[in-house]
């Protein structure tokens, strides 16, 4: 809607004219006055840069009119339009400063009849590049002169009684100077171990490297091991921390181990619930005694796999375990649930389940047992609303490609049941292929010369944000590859565009307190994704633990229709750099978006709110959370006149909301005398819902008077002996 009031009900006609060069007067206003440098310091040839970056406006004649639609590569098809009034601007953040070319706008019937193209390196101080002062619209072919990273059209005069409509603003130019042109591609590193079945040695490197990574929980070692396609025999691959095991086949029937990928809890007595931080996928395993195990707890995930036979995801003894997730695979005999605690599976089939703990969770899964909670305590449904898998690197003869799977919609089975995968698959060469001591600025040119990212196995200080601009972006860690924000600043910022990417990486907060980690879209973003969502996958965050780290909060959803699938946000409940204040971080994940989705969300120990909600339509599948176990007091987590910080807070503002199977446990081992009012709290409306409810008191160490809001019995009764309180639906 217009700024003016609402607009008649008929559209004017759109405006196909095109013409090679602009018929306007252009008056250049380069030179020293301005002190720009001159274009053609730059060696490379120049490209397009604005396409898919940030773009905002100073006003939008309505919704379906926002500024992104200005630079998504639709000449025709969708277009900026402001209020009708003039001194009207739209600009696009390259994303870093670039030497300038030239700019074509596309106008719409409503042009510009006078208009500067103004040039800045903040988005504060604007300097005139190009000024156009007698536009007959169509195609303004505009050349620009200078460096800046902001690039705007200032509006100045309308040429009719509408506002200034463009189907395109494209700027053209180079990046990075007069340095080289970084290249795609590339070896993988020293710590991405490629084997085939005729590598010697195989049983050896993955026993050295289990021996490393058992028990480094906090260490710096990162590894991948890559199996080409093809058969191998007799292996038991031990998966220890930030280790990763995957086929190179397109589908998992590719490459065949006939022995087991295992992981285990004999570095800790038997106890799985620290076995974080690894992951396997793209793998058909046989199983020696015919059961594999994987006894796991948070951010280690299980995909794309066969497993032909069982699957155990209780460590040797049963001793505990605490969550995991498992998606896009098939188990042909039964998944043994035994002592894990909780457990969220998606789009998969399975010959069967045994026993429920806590929280076990189904989407799309064939041969999940049916909804039963709260005894058994299953949540299942049918299908998952919208999925998209996760990218994987695989081989295409001997050339190496990352694979982009196809969003799915109401999705039920593996993607791969059927044949090849519905997806795209994009060159080794189209990315840039990150190695230890990398920096933030030569990231950020890569990402602005259009290059994806691979991170390689390693540990990555940035002292800038990685910021992610570009429509269908791939950014993919291998091996549990970690960035670490120096300096307070937010470790990476995703633009508010189609179809990003990000996948199999940790972000691990760095000592000097960062306002955020991760970013998805700028504040008041608004553009609609849903036919191609921006996902984040197997992306962990940490605060502490290996250190002392500090982020006010960790995630924050701007961008809508995001799908969130398998997060672990985690403020280290023990580790280095662990306290109430050494490692505070008040929120762990901030959804402002509207239809966002979360598939298997993980997020525990913040100090104030561990996951808000302000978006409207947001759907979670599986939640599972902990309560800072370090408050020192009642007085530390009082919110005003209530007990305690919800696990899980919907605004009252919001009107559609849906959640299933949703779990918070505490454990104030400081003070058990601490009480929560409630682990979720939410508005009391029809169109807000939540099934499948609990709250647990960790051995009565503190306890919850409810469930949610005022709703579900207190969990004091069951004293110490660890009986969940639960709520079946909401309202």
């Amino acid at each position: 809607m217009s700024s003016l009031g609402s607009p008649p009900v008929f559209r004017r006609p759109a405006s196909r004219v095109r013409r090679a060069t602009v018929g306007a007067l252009v008056t250049s206003l380069a030179g020293s006055l301005l002190a720009l440098a001159p274009a053609t310091t730059a060696q490379a040839a120049p490209t397009l840069l604005s396409q898919g970056k940030t773009a905002t406006a100073s006003s939008t004649e309505g919704g379906a009119f926002s500024a992104s639609a200005a630079v998504d590569g639709d000449l025709t098809g969708t277009r900026w339009a402001s209020a009708w009034q003039d001194a009207q601007w739209i600009q696009v953040d390259l994303g870093s400063s670039a030497t300038l070319s030239h700019a074509v706008l596309t106008w719409e019937a409503a042009y510009g009849k006078s208009y500067d193209i103004q040039a800045s390196e903040n988005g504060t101080d604007w300097r005139t590049v190009t000024t156009v002062s007698a536009g007959d619209g169509g195609t303004d072919n505009v050349t620009l002169s200078g460096t800046g990273r902001y690039i705007r059209m200032n509006g100045l005069t309308r040429a009719t009684g509408y506002g200034f409509s463009l189907w395109e603003f494209q700027v053209f130019g180079t990046t990075g100077g007069t340095g080289p042109t970084l290249p795609g591609g590339g070896d993988l590193g020293p710590n991405v171990h490629v084997f085939d079945s005729a590598t010697p040695g195989i049983q050896a490197k993955l026993d050295q490297v289990f021996q490393e990574q058992e028990s480094a929980q906090f260490g710096s070692g990162r590894h991948a091991f890559l199996f080409k396609p093809g058969t191998y025999n007799g292996l038991n691959a031990q998966i220890g921390f930030y280790t990763q095991i995957a086929g190179l086949g397109l589908r998992p029937g590719d490459t065949t181990i006939n022995g087991d990928v295992t992981v285990d809890a004999g570095w800790f007595n038997g106890n799985a619930t620290q076995n974080f931080w690894r992951g396997a996928e793209g793998l058909t395993l046989n199983p020696v005694n015919g059961t594999d195990r994987w006894a796991v707890s948070q951010a280690s995930s299980f995909r794309r796999m066969h497993v032909k036979g069982g699957l155990n995801l209780a460590p040797n003894g049963y001793g505990w375990a605490s969550g995991g997730y498992i998606a896009d695979s098939k188990i042909d005999g039964q998944i043994g649930n035994y002592s894990q605690q909780q457990w969220y599976t998606r789009e998969s089939t399975i010959g069967g389940w045994s026993n429920s703990v806590w929280n076990q969770t189904f989407s799309g899964v064939e041969g999940a047992p049916a909804t039963s909670f709260p005894e058994p305590r299953y949540t299942t449904l049918d299908t998952t609303p919208v999925s998209r898998e996760k990218p994987y690197l695989y081989l295409d003869g001997n050339e190496y490609k990352v694979f982009a799977p196809a969003k799915r919609v109401n999705a039920r089975g593996t993607s791969w049941a059927n044949g090849a995968p519905q997806g795209e698959s994009i060159p080794l060469s189209q990315f840039y292929v990150v190695k230890p001591g990398a920096t933030a600025a030569t990231i950020n040119q890569a990402l602005s010369q259009g290059l994806h990212l691979l991170f390689t196995p390693g540990v990555y200080h940035v002292d800038q944000t990685i910021n992610v601009n570009r429509a269908n972006t791939v950014v993919l860690g291998l091996g549990l590859a970690t960035i670490i924000p120096d300096n307070g600043v937010t470790a990476m910022k995703v633009a508010d565009v189609d179809g990003v990417r990000l996948a199999g990486f940790l972000i691990d907060a760095g000592p000097v307190n960062s306002p955020t980690l991760l970013e998805l879209g700028p504040q008041n973003s608004s553009a609609d994704h849903a036919a191609n969502p921006t996902s984040v996958q197997d992306v962990y965050v940490r605060i502490g633990g290996a250190g002392a780290g500090k982020a006010t909060t960790s995630v924050v959803v701007n961008s809508d229709d995001a799908i969130i699938d398998h997060t672990w946000v985690w403020r280290a409940d023990h580790g280095e750099g662990v306290g109430w204040e050494t490692n505070r971080a008040d929120y762990g994940v901030r959804v402002n978006g509207d239809d966002v989705l979360a598939t298997g969300l993980f997020v525990e120990h913040f100090n104030k709110y561990d996951v808000e909600w302000y978006g409207e339509r947001g759907r979670t599948i599986f939640y599972q959370n902990e309560k800072a176990y370090d408050a020192p007091n009642q007085a530390a987590i009082q919110n005003g006149a209530t007990k305690g910080y919800a696990a899980y807070r919907v605004d009252d503002s919001v009107n559609t909301h849906e959640a299933w199977g949703l779990g918070s446990y505490c454990n104030y081992n400081v003070d058990p005398n601490i009480r929560q009012d409630h682990g979720f709290k939410a508005p009391v409306k029809p169109g807000v819902k939540f099934h499948s409810l609990l709250v647990v008191s960790l051995g009565g160490m503190g306890h919850y008077n409810h469930v949610i809001n005022d709703t579900g019995a207190s969990t004091v009764p069951a004293g110490t002996s660890t009986v969940p309180s639960t709520v079946v639906s909401f309202p």
